[in-house]
């Protein structure tokens, strides 16, 4: 079985290459999906999550107010850390889950792990190689505006919260250019299906496509 992470900055153009892997017959992860799962009700992340920070972070349908939590932890690094600590274990315990059921169904799977706080350090997983959406900051701000309708300051405020480019391809086995139209960043995750069975992370460097 290939696990691959697959990560990039906001508006990188990471859920177009995610979807074309899944159309070519990856099977996708969404670590959003399990960061949602991991708190929902019944959950031992939402009690824990409850018992730390009260009733104030709870809906009254019982579901978590993503929003009166954000607005704790944002501003409170400690409360944050406390958060991470709470739901990183059992995103990843989701994770490994679903990844070890993957592998009894198909050892010859390819796990892609869609994954946009990977550089970020907030997960520590194992992996064969390392994929990152690569556009500079100003065509995502341009996309986030233009294409999403997204304020300008906003959009400039979420692209700064994240880490940069340079630190996303510090991490990278494989760096996809996004920046190019949508057909020639297709054919470059085509060109990657293509040899995943004849590369492998520990004979060959870098590689950036679309150059």
């Amino acid at each position: 079985m290939t696990t691959i992470a697959l990560t990039g900055g906001i508006a990188s153009g990471k859920s177009t290459i995610s979807e074309r892997l899944r159309e070519l017959g990856a099977v996708v992860l969404d670590a959003d999906r399990f960061a949602r799962d991991a708190v929902e009700p019944g959950t031992r992340g939402l009690q824990r999550i409850r018992e730390h920070f009260g009733e104030r972070v709870i809906r009254p349908d019982g579901t978590l107010d993503r929003a009166a939590l954000a607005a704790i932890v944002f501003h409170d690094e400690d409360e944050r850390k406390v958060l991470n600590d709470i739901t990183h274990p059992e995103i990843a315990r989701l994770t490994n889950e679903r990844k070890a059921a993957i592998r009894a169904e198909d050892p010859e799977a390819v796990i892609v792990h869609d994954i946009a706080l990977l550089a970020e350090g907030r997960f520590n997983y194992d992996y064969d190689e390392i994929w990152v959406a690569d556009a500079p900051a100003s065509e995502r701000l341009r996309r986030l505006v233009e294409e999403r309708g997204m304020d300008a300051v906003e959009a400039r405020g979420r692209i700064e919260a994240q880490v940069s480019d340079d630190e996303r391809r510090a991490i990278a086995d494989v760096i996809i250019d996004t920046a190019v139209p949508l057909a020639e960043t297709l054919a470059q995750v085509d060109d990657l299906w293509a040899q995943l069975d004849r590369h492998s992370v520990d004979d060959r460097t870098t590689e950036r496509y679309g150059a």
